[in-house]
């Protein structure tokens, strides 16, 4: 009975976190360049995002964070069962396997999340890369600084005038 109680949270969990998806797309705002038409910034976009593709193998984040997840649950069911079946034999298998699949399960959502988040930060760099090359504005980081370098201290005054000679 406890093994269909997990069995059924497990499920419930699973397909809530098969609704969520990434998009497939720059996460990253860019500009139309000083002198380029809207219609030639849509077409320098066309064209990067399909750079940006290759440049990631042509993956896009949900299907690294899927992947992921998938593995991690099914590597954790094989350990859990295998660890259940040395411990407790058949029915030690069985809970293994739930508690592995379960722990498993949870691991690969972390494990899915960052897989997903690398594979965006990679698709953006390379995005953010052939915009800037076709001439178009680009999110930096940083501080802006002024060309003038503030002082660093302020010199010391001059010394004082030597004293008026003695009256004679």
């Amino acid at each position: 009975m406890n093994l269909l109680r997990v069995s059924t949270v497990l499920a419930a969990s699973l397909l809530l976190a098969a609704c969520v998806s990434m998009p497939k797309g720059p996460s990253v705002m860019v500009l139309p360049g000083s002198g380029k038409s809207f219609d030639q910034f849509r077409y320098d976009d066309g064209e990067c995002r399909q750079f940006a593709d290759v440049q990631v193998g042509g993956a896009s984040a949900s299907d690294a964070a899927a992947d992921s997840a998938a593995r991690s649950a099914a590597l954790g069911t094989v350990v859990g069962a295998a660890a259940g079946a040395a411990l407790g034999g058949r029915s030690g298998a069985a809970a293994g396997a739930g508690g592995g699949l379960l722990i498993g399960s949870a691991a690969g959502a972390g494990a899915g999340e960052t897989s997903a988040y690398g594979l965006q930060r990679r698709y953006d760099y390379a995005y953010i890369q052939c915009m800037y090359a076709k001439g178009h504005k680009v999110p930096v980081s940083g501080r802006l600084t002024s060309s003038q370098a503030a002082p660093g201290y302020a010199p010391p005054p001059p010394p004082p005038p030597p004293p008026p000679p003695p009256p004679r």
